[in-house]
């Protein structure tokens, strides 16, 4: 017998007695066993344990298991070939187009040797081609792998090498941007006559559905990025997923980028369900203005958007006070979902419209789904990521992969219809992260993702953050390992040490911490800025570098992560010395900065991206210049022009133009003509 005292203010009498019933089950399991480890001795009663593995992840449906993705396109042609299937801008193509356009590609892909897991490159700006070109690398067999042409040259020669892409599509005006690669390459536009004069019929399909349908790099802990295969049987469960939790024929925004694989869920769960793709331009997507004018205009009614893009829209939407009333369905993902005040009031105004969270990592795209509608602000601040979706189970395990009871922290593990296949290439990776099914006798597996996670008692899962170095910022996954590890590779630096970091405004930011060589300078944070520019991707740059004499260290010898130095956001270290405004305009612009940048000290000659802005941070400067000035300034302004300096000019320059004074070059000669040498102020 006993009796357990407990604070009510912290514990409800249902959740004393599963802990009372776990003890019991744990003290039995001594008397039976005394000879067993205690990590391997029962914690779980029958009922809790089904409840955790059978129950909670009975999520078997019929899905067509036999089919592969471009086949369910097919499947839309023959059902409605005059619907409008991709819409950007003053282009249209209706489902017998986009067929026929597809089909041309897919037989001179055939011509060039594509059969089943050949992988394409594809290295696109947005446009009906791009459309064109995945689905027709799928129908010619192939898997399609996207090429970022904003990533440095060396790490796409990485990954065309290492993926063994035969064959490139892309533009002419991309092919510059293209490294040496032994890739045959296929210019869309220069290469288009050709390519018209291929049959426009299906070409005979060779696909089975467990071949690949798309490769896509992602961060990798070892210093190299490591492709996710993903085969059509997973992609095909993932669209019959999405048509059962819309409504039919939505007209939907494509906003992800290819290389990221929300994108393919944006464009086949739309054009495998009948619906409208909007395709929208690269600077639209970064402007919370013009997007929210771009969703209005084109009537748009289903968005998958990251969190972090949500929040710069809904305060866009704030701002303009502008409502897209077409909108019936939000979907997010990539970070932990905050409803903050600005999004609950987008939902207020949005008559209907629900938001489905939405957690999964790459490895298995999609697991696990919570939908939040009626009165928005009852919604919880930070919302649960829901429970396991169709033909997906979740488990929470603890070190000995064994269930974790109702309440208690471990590891999620992923297991079902839409797990990869693996990493290509990369046997030992892959055996470390798709391990072998422990409640199952059918040879499946599981996908480790090192994520923390707990059950509620209703069956819903609460994300807690991760259990190893990789983070997730601004929606990407990034593993800092790979940081570090190209940061060593600079003769300069002995040791390096990434994490992340929140700065004044809240806001989460990459930190490097350095131990220099002592056989050379102590580098700059320039210099180690422009050495990861050549390898990693804009947005695993650290915003921040210290330079220290140690690291601190924790008793078995390891960095002590928590222990590193608070990180100084006043002012980072920069080539260029401090400036002061001189005008009107540049303190305007320096206190914006300031401001968006989260209380960074800053000079008239700081580079924007140096202080540790970032594109979604642009869009932010740019509208508070508009309200700030009263003029449209593009964008692309702040990436032509980065510094305070160069972008007051010209804001100026759009001033005078608009008040119809000549341009202050015109200005300046004629001062210096007539003597007057004195520099023109903004006021004069």
């Amino acid at each position: 017998e006993g009796v357990c005292e407990y604070s009510t203010d912290l514990f409800d009498e249902p959740t004393i007695l599963r802990l009372l019933k776990h003890f019991e089950t744990l003290l039995a399991g001594i008397a039976t066993n005394p000879d067993e480890h205690v990590t391997h001795l029962p914690l779980l009663p029958p009922a809790e344990r089904r409840q955790l593995l059978v129950e909670w992840n009975a999520t078997a449906e019929q899905f067509p298991r036999d089919l592969c993705v471009h086949e369910l396109f097919a499947q839309q042609v023959d059902h409605q070939p005059d619907a409008l299937a991709v819409l950007f801008e003053k282009q249209h193509l209706n489902y017998r187009e986009l067929n026929e356009r597809a089909n041309k590609l897919a037989h001179r892909l055939r011509a060039l040797g594509t059969t089943p897991e050949s992988v394409i490159g594809v290295m696109l700006e947005r446009s009906p081609e791009m459309i064109v070109s995945l689905i027709a690398i799928l129908k010619a067999g192939g898997a399609y792998m996207p090429l970022d042409p904003e990533l440095p040259q060396e790490r796409l020669a990485f990954m065309l090498a290492d993926a063994g892409a035969r064959v490139v599509l892309t533009q002419q005006r991309l092919v510059q941007r293209l490294p040496d690669q032994s890739a045959f390459v296929v210019r869309l536009d220069a290469d288009w006559e050709a390519i018209e004069q291929e049959s426009a019929a299906d070409p005979e399909n060779l696909t089975t559905p467990d071949n690949a349908a798309y490769v896509i790099y992602t961060s990798g802990s070892t210093g190299r990025p490591k492709a996710v295969v993903m085969p059509h049987r997973g992609a095909v469960n993932l669209i019959n997923f999405q048509a059962q939790s819309s409504a039919e024929r939505l007209r939907t925004l494509q906003f992800a980028s290819p290389s990221f694989d929300v994108s393919f869920q944006e464009i086949f769960s739309t054009l495998g369900g009948g619906g409208s793709l909007v395709l929208l331009r690269e600077d639209a997507r970064r402007d919370a203005r013009e997007l929210l004018r771009v969703i209005t205009e084109q009537r748009v009614e289903r968005l998958f958007i990251p969190v972090v893009a949500l929040q710069f829209l809904a305060e866009e939407a704030d701002r303009e006070e502008r409502v897209p009333a077409s909108l019936r369905q939000i979907i997010t993902a990539g970070e932990q979902l905050k409803i903050t005040p600005q999004i609950a009031r987008l939902f207020q105004r949005l008559d209907g419209c629900t938001l489905d969270n939405h957690y999964g990592p790459t490895e298995t795209h999609l697991a696990t789904m919570l939908r939040l509608e009626g009165d928005a602000d009852s919604w919880p601040r930070l919302p649960r990521i829901g429970k396991p979706i169709a033909n997906m189970q979740v488990y929470v395990l603890d070190d000995s992969l064994q269930p974790v009871p109702i309440g208690v922290m471990g590891e999620l593990y992923i297991g079902g219809a839409q797990l990869a296949r693996g990493y290509l290439h990369r046997p030992g990776p892959t055996a470390e992260r798709f391990v072998p099914h422990p409640f199952s006798h059918d040879g499946e597996r599981l996908y480790r993702t090192g994520d923390l996670a707990r059950y509620s008692v209703d069956g819903v899962l609460e994300y807690a953050g991760r259990r190893d170095l990789q983070v997730k910022l601004r929606g990407f996954r990034v593993e800092v390992g790979e940081i570090e590890a190209v940061l060593k590779q600079h003769a300069a630096v002995k040791q390096a040490a990434v994490t992340v970091i929140e700065d004044k405004a809240g806001r989460k930011r990459l930190v490097a911490y350095i131990i220099a060589a002592q056989l050379f300078a102590p580098p700059t944070s320039l210099e180690l800025r422009g050495h990861l520019k050549h390898k990693l991707p804009e947005y695993m740059i650290p915003s921040l570098f210290l330079l220290l004499d140690a690291f601190p260290l924790t008793n078995s010898g390891k960095v002590d992560r928590r222990a590193l130095p608070a990180a100084d956001w006043e002012r980072p270290a920069l080539a260029e010395a401090f400036l002061a405004p001189r005008n009107g305009v540049e303190e305007m612009l320096v206190s914006i900065w300031s401001d968006v940048l989260g209380g960074v000290r800053v000079g008239v000659n700081d580079n924007f991206f140096e202080l540790g802005g970032h594109s979604l941070l642009a869009t932010q400067v740019m509208s508070r210049v508009r309200e700030a000035f009263g003029i449209e300034i593009a964008l692309r302004s702040l990436f032509e022009r980065p510094t305070v300096g160069e972008l007051a000019e010209t804001i100026e320059e759009r001033l005078e133009t608009e008040a119809g004074l000549p341009p202050k070059t015109k200005r300046v000669e004629r001062a210096v003509r007539e003597g007057n040498t004195m520099p023109l102020s903004f006021a004069q």
